[in-house]
């Protein structure tokens, strides 16, 4: 099956000092990007991180305790080796 390619429907407009312009134009040549495809990623990335810092999660009183209880109570076998992996990972940029 062929992969499916979503088609531009809207045209996003904005002005940029001429500096601004060519330091996106650098990183996006360095992701292998064109200016568009760059500036879209990047808004969009920011775009959900802004929602998901804004979301709130309404529970009971009851659900609200067992969550704290959880965050206060000693990690499972299982949980602290997952923290232990995370903490043992090394970032993309420190592996070379």
């Amino acid at each position: 099956m062929e992969p499916q390619t979503a088609t531009a429907e809207v045209n996003i407009h904005l002005r940029a000092r001429a500096d601004d312009r060519d330091l996106i134009d650098q990183a996006a040549g360095l992701l292998g990007a064109n200016r568009s495809q760059f500036m879209l990623a990047s808004a969009l990335k920011e775009a959900k991180n802004v929602l998901l810092d804004q979301t709130t999660v309404k529970v009971d009183a009851v659900t609200f305790q067992k969550v704290l209880a959880w965050l206060d109570a000693e990690p499972t076998h299982d949980e602290a080796a997952g923290m232990r992996r995370l903490l043992d990972s090394k970032t993309d940029w420190a592996r070379g």
